[in-house]
């Protein structure tokens, strides 16, 4: 009765040995592993390698956000977002499609990829009165990008007086805005943004 047995030295180099019944009193269980073996939580070294695999996500699929929202993009929009907005830095970019041209997907496309590349953490869209729902109903269903729309209790009960400094994604109506000189003070004094839309 002999098994074979396959095994590392200290040094790391794979041997093979066959031992015998007599042989047994002779070996031991080993209880202390080597300085380098690994003796953590499987479940957290998992979750640590996901988050760094999905942070650098963007090296390895350039269209990120294409692949990680609910949207299927028309070559225009594509060409646009990753042709022209995303390879200028700093960004200074007029979107001035016809209605319905998809300018919330464009958008939403970019605040993912910039989201993604670690380049946006505040973000501040502008628009008409009529549209904001839209902007954050699309932005929330299609790329899971929650904004608040700027209200006037935002206004009054914002816990630094400034609603603009209080939240880093907000959606403005830009009739409020463009009345509201006070208003137009408080954007202007709060912390900078990544973007504005």
């Amino acid at each position: 009765q002999a098994i074979s047995v396959v095994f590392r030295d200290h040094n790391g180099t794979v041997a093979e040995s066959v031992l015998y019944r007599d042989d047994e009193h002779r070996l031991e269980v080993e209880q202390s592993g080597r300085a380098w073996s690994f003796d953590a939580d499987g479940a957290l070294l998992r979750l640590v390698t996901e988050a760094n695999r999905v942070k650098l996500a963007h090296y390895f699929d350039p269209y990120l956000a294409i692949h990680t929202s609910l949207v299927d993009p028309l070559p225009h929009q594509i060409s646009a977002v990753y042709g022209e907005m995303l390879p200028r830095q700093p960004l200074r970019f007029l979107l001035a499609d016809d209605p319905g041209a998809g300018k919330t997907i464009m958008a939403g496309l970019l605040m993912k990829e910039l989201i993604a590349r670690s380049d946006l953490e505040r973000c501040l869209v502008v628009a008409p009165g009529s549209l904001v729902e839209q902007w954050q109903d699309e932005l929330g269903q299609k790329f899971n990008l929650e904004f608040d729309i700027l209200s006037r209790d935002m206004i009054e009960n914002s816990r630094s007086g400034n609603p603009f400094s209080d939240r880093d994604r907000l959606i403005v109506r830009l009739d409020v805005l463009a009345r509201n000189e006070e208003l137009q003070e408080k954007l202007m004094s709060a912390r900078e943004w990544d973007l504005i839309i």
